[in-house]
């Protein structure tokens, strides 16, 4: 199946996957910097640059398997909306007996904020998981491709897509958080092929991969996406529905 085609809407489908302003500190002088240094930073801000072009809408479920088998779903909506000065993402699960919502703020400046949205508007740390799913806003909004510290580590091949390694460090990890997130970024699509997230020790945390694709109206677009906590044992997956 050919990939480059389907990244545009999956881009769209995970906080928009790669789809972000500028950040500010990606624009600082590369004096200093190796080669490797001044080609990951590039990167970075071409996945940053990248923004929807209109508002979306979509449904799925979010299928969560415990580590010692429960599995648990719920049904959610996701919703890219442009206001004036900015442009949201966000993740509500649509339960009457469980309402959790997740809000992505994209502003004109290139920062995001996170918010969680129950009975009061609330500050959220980037680590929150979304219905205790395996999930984190940081993983949904990208967070990591606005670090300063990206590094271009190699090219190769990656499920059948020839891609570029992006390292993306960062500078002041939380003890429950990432230090680092290495992403095989297709070199034709632009897409995420794979990523990989490594914990406040450096030891690997999170694997994140897009799981299957379905043509719809000519084009491929993202079904199913997964998030495996490699310690826990735990993982996610994010089904969208998509229309015949």
């Amino acid at each position: 199946m050919k990939l480059c085609t389907a990244f545009p809407r999956a881009a769209v489908a995970l906080a928009a996957l790669i789809l972000f302003f500028a950040m500010g500190t990606l624009a600082q002088t590369t004096n200093g910097l190796s080669d490797a240094e001044i080609q990951g930073r590039q990167l970075a801000q071409q996945l940053c640059d990248t923004k929807p072009v209109a508002s979306f809408t979509n449904s799925g479920v979010l299928q969560i398997r415990r580590p010692e088998g429960v599995r648990e779903q719920f049904r959610f909506c996701f919703q890219i909306l442009f206001t004036e000065t900015n442009w949201l993402t966000t993740y509500e699960t649509t339960s009457e007996s469980y309402r959790i919502k997740f809000l992505i703020v994209h502003n004109q400046s290139g920062n995001q904020c996170f918010e969680l949205r129950g009975n009061d508007k609330l500050p959220a740390e980037s680590t929150a998981a979304f219905a205790s799913s395996d999930f984190w806003l940081c993983d949904l909004g990208l967070e990591f491709f606005h670090w300063p510290a990206q590094k271009v580590l190699k090219k190769e091949i990656k499920r059948s897509r020839g891609c570029t390694v992006l390292e993306s460090t960062n500078p002041n990890p939380s003890t429950n958080g990432y230090s680092r997130v290495v992403s095989w970024i297709d070199g034709e699509s632009g897409g995420i092929v794979q990523a990989e997230a490594y914990d406040f020790n450096g030891k690997l945390l999170k694997e994140f991969a897009p799981k299957s694709f379905k043509k719809v109206n000519g084009q491929w677009e993202l079904q199913e996406m997964e998030i495996r906590n490699v310690q826990t044992g735990s993982r996610t997956r994010l089904a969208f529905d998509l229309n015949k």
